[in-house]
């Protein structure tokens, strides 16, 4: 029972401490343009001995969600598969003191050596008898024989994110009348194996194959420079001069750190090599070896294990596309933490979608600025929060009769960006909007008709010279824009970001946003493009089958606040399962919309914003917060407050996430407000829309010229007649001081 507590108590304080740390950038030079991947070497090795079920389990419960569990697969006697990197179980097992006569003699790939080897021995005595030892001595001690061998069962049984097989001595087990690459057919029947390596070329090509490649991904682990690759009997160094040749084989190399980062032998960083970036040239993934955060490394990361990560994923050169590490919740603090996106900009400072508000978010430490894209009748792409002017520019009066009611787009009149021209568009003023109005709460009044207009190659071309993480795209009313108005803004924003040479390049992150699933299957055929389904409907549930069709259309979704938290009466009473139900899928979740003013919070967080960004960020584990105040949620993630530390000297305050239910618990259950309905669950029918239909030519006048002609067209002319003599003489009565 006390290793039972133990182990839930360093559970706790890993996970708490890996979320708090936050990396400063989000611009993935991997292949794919998505996050680099945490590879967990036995799990979280570097506390708990090797492929122990404690140290899986703890990589899964403290690391990013889509961490890879790490398995060096050894041969028992019958063939049975288990984990342990060393082909010699002396040094990581009990093996030697339950059977010290066990021990034998082998040449293994060239080199002779002694010890207690796993094919000497039947699988249930290996299982049934010999527990795990710590293999590092300066590593706890404390776990040592207190847990059993972990077969390949046993770790992909706890169902991981990710798993990764890793072949090393075919050869010689095939010597011994042991074939790991029957091992591997067969296990590839009965578990999913998202990556298989080896140190043999051989291996690799004789399964190329026999696995799905779209299931399984084929990696060449590389060795020291002047060791022999068994197949060639090449050294591996050599190896690199013929990337073209890899590729023919497999879809990425694990090497030592050192061939990416040389470190000098007084102990400073060299140049690094040019590797990363011609093995990406070559359509190669590049995973980094031997990280450790008690191993010796370069003084130039001053003893901070999270710098040594940031040199090899986060730099203006390249960065690789995976770490193996000993400490997968110290790589995941260096990795992961969630985008920081803006809402129309920085729209709590200046009026939204102009480009103070872009220059404003930038500023403030956004990673993502985004551009809600509207269409003028002239056919040019803007930015603008909504396709109806009358908000948020000063449209409402000197294009008061461009005034219609499209039931399609919304339910009350409006000015829309469709009915004018650019020039036109280019005479209106920003006007900054103030969601709390009614609650006599505005923004920024000296800035209410500040900034300029931007066209969306505009806005890329900000983007681009500002050098930020990335831009999110919104695209909605696409199917009412090419049947009713002849506009294609599926294709305006295609071109753009061609333009733009955004689609070619994996530098800056490019979101494609939209609650239609339609215009996102229109983004599929660009890899680097990160489709984005926003969900507007309140939901309380995400069940697997609506889940499974959001993975057809979407990468990530974008749900409300009050689609993760239950709110009643301003009080937190609880938290929905919908982003562990999509986190589950491997889909990211990113929550909108995080504004400032007391009005909009929850009195759980104190009516401070900081402690709802932190409530998302560590108890909720959000991937991206939609804000209208960029610069809050940053001061939070760059915050030293933002995490806790016991030690002397540490920060003297923590921040600390809104607990659901605890501020409701100190009030009498007779005074506590009724509990709300459950909101319906995540529905196929919310997801699926019907094609886009093709672009209409515009003939005559459309809905944005005023309504149809009907059988009582002339009553319809009178009373948009009568809506606008209205309005102006309640214009006419302001300006007199009524």
């Amino acid at each position: 029972m006390i290793k039972v507590f133990l182990f839930m108590s360093l559970l706790l304080h890993s996970t708490l401490a890996q979320k708090a740390s936050h990396p400063l950038a989000k611009k993935w030079m991997t292949l794919s343009g998505k996050r680099p991947l945490i590879i967990a070497r036995g799990g979280f090795s570097g506390l708990f001995p090797e492929s122990s079920g404690f140290a899986n389990e703890m990589t899964v419960s403290a690391s990013l969600r889509d961490v890879v569990l790490f398995c060096n697969l050894q041969l028992t006697k019958d063939g049975v598969g288990i984990c342990l990197s060393d082909i010699r179980l002396d040094n990581s097992t009990t093996v030697s003191a339950i059977y010290p006569k066990g021990a034998k003699s082998y040449n293994v790939n060239g080199e002779n050596l002694r010890g207690w080897f796993s094919l000497d021995f039947p699988a249930e005595n290996l299982l049934n008898n010999v527990t795990l030892t710590q293999n590092i001595y300066s590593r706890p001690n404390l776990f040592d024989g207190q847990l059993p061998i972990s077969t390949v069962e046993d770790v992909t049984g706890i169902r991981p994110p990710q798993f990764w097989l890793n072949v090393q001595y075919d050869s010689f087990y095939n010597q011994q009348k042991l074939s790991p690459a029957a091992y591997v057919e067969d296990a590839l029947t009965r578990m999913h194996i998202d990556y298989l390596s080896s140190t043999e070329i051989g291996f690799l090509k004789a399964m190329n194959g026999k696995v799905n490649k779209m299931k399984t991904k084929l990696i060449l682990q590389f060795q020291s420079k002047d060791k022999i690759e068994p197949t060639t009997r090449q050294k591996y160094g050599a190896l690199l001069e013929n990337l073209a040749n890899i590729k023919s084989f497999a879809s990425g190399i694990l090497v030592p750190k050192d061939y990416i980062l040389p470190v000098s032998p007084t102990g400073y960083l060299e140049a690094p090599t040019d590797l990363v970036v011609q093995a990406h040239k070559q359509g190669l993934e590049v995973y980094a070896s031997g990280f450790a955060n008690d191993f010796p490394t370069s003084y130039n990361y001053s003893y901070d294990p999270t710098n040594e990560y940031i040199h090899f994923v986060d730099n203006s050169q390249f960065s690789v596309d995976g770490v193996l590490t000993d400490f997968p919740p110290t790589a995941s603090e260096a990795i992961g933490s969630p985008l920081i996106i803006s809402n129309n900009g920085a729209s709590g400072v200046y009026p939204g979608c102009t480009d103070l508000a872009y220059q404003q978010a930038v500023d403030d430490g956004a990673d993502i600025i985004d551009c809600s894209v509207q269409m003028t009748k002239d056919g040019v792409a803007f930015c603008s929060s909504t396709a109806d002017l009358a908000a948020d520019t000063t449209a409402m009066m000197p294009f008061i009769d461009k005034q219609t009611t499209i039931p399609e787009i919304q339910s009350q009149m409006g000015v829309f960006s469709f009915s004018l021209t650019w020039s036109e568009i280019q005479t209106l003023k920003p006007q900054m909007v103030n969601p709390f109005g009614k609650n006599n709460i505005y923004r920024n009044p000296a800035a209410k008709n500040m900034g300029k207009f931007m066209t969306l190659n505009e806005f890329l071309e900000f983007a681009k010279a500002k050098a930020v993480s990335g831009v999110l795209i919104n695209i909605e009313n696409a199917a009412y824009l090419a049947s009713k108005e002849g506009l294609d803004i599926v294709g305006a924003v295609t071109t753009a970001l061609s333009n733009a040479t955004l689609d070619k390049q994996s530098t800056q992150q490019v979101l494609i946003q939209s609650d239609d699933s339609s215009v996102l299957s229109k983004f599929k055929n660009v890899p680097t493009y990160q489709r984005v389904l926003q969900i507007k409907e309140k939901i309380g549930d995400a069940p697997k089958q609506p889940v499974e069709e959001i993975k057809k259309y979407a990468d990530a979704v974008t749900i409300s606040r009050s689609s993760v938290l239950k709110i009643t009466d301003f009080f937190i009473v609880g938290t929905t399962n919908v982003v562990k139900e999509l986190q589950a899928a491997n889909i990211s979740v990113y929550v909108q919309r995080l504004r400032n003013e007391y009005v909009s919070l929850a009195f759980d967080y104190f009516s401070d914003p900081i402690v709802e960004v932190a409530t998302y960020t560590l108890s909720v584990g959000v991937d991206g917060l939609v804000t209208d105040f960029p610069a809050t949620a940053s001061k939070y993630l760059r915050s030293p407050c933002s995490f806790s530390d016991d030690t002397k000297g540490g920060p003297p305050y923590q921040i600390v996430p809104a607990e659901p239910g605890n501020l409701m618990g100190l009030l009498p259950k007779e005074v506590q407000p009724p509990s709300e309905a459950p909101s319906a669950p995540l529905d196929v029918a919310d997801i699926v829309d019907p094609p886009l239909p093709p672009v209409a030519s515009k003939v005559g006048s459309s809905p944005a010229d005023g309504p149809k002609a009907s059988h009582s067209g002339g009553f319809a002319n009178v009373a948009n007649m009568g809506v606008s003599l209205l309005a102006i003489i309640v214009f006419s009565l302001l300006s007199v001081g009524y």
